[in-house]
């Protein structure tokens, strides 16, 4: 197992390089994911771009919602 790993039951499962710790991140990020349910990818795309979201975040919340981190509750 790789430092970005962790065991859960006997699965590893890819933990993330870095923790994200920008709530308005958090909320805009999770607002283009909105966007995109209920409009399309490129509104989407632009809204993120449009709010300096990295474009390695973009493409990996639109395009690969399985990469998607975990909701933490509060």
């Amino acid at each position: 197992m790789n430092r970005h790993e962790t065991d859960h039951g006997g699965l590893a499962l890819a933990q993330p390089d870095y923790q994200r710790i920008d709530v308005r991140r958090r909320d805009i990020v999770n607002h283009g994911i909105s966007v995109q349910e209920s409009s399309n990818t490129v509104s989407a795309i632009e809204y993120l771009k449009a709010h300096d979201i990295d474009p390695d975040v973009i493409e990996r919340v639109l395009l690969e919602p399985h990469r998607r981190r975990v909701p933490h509750s509060h």
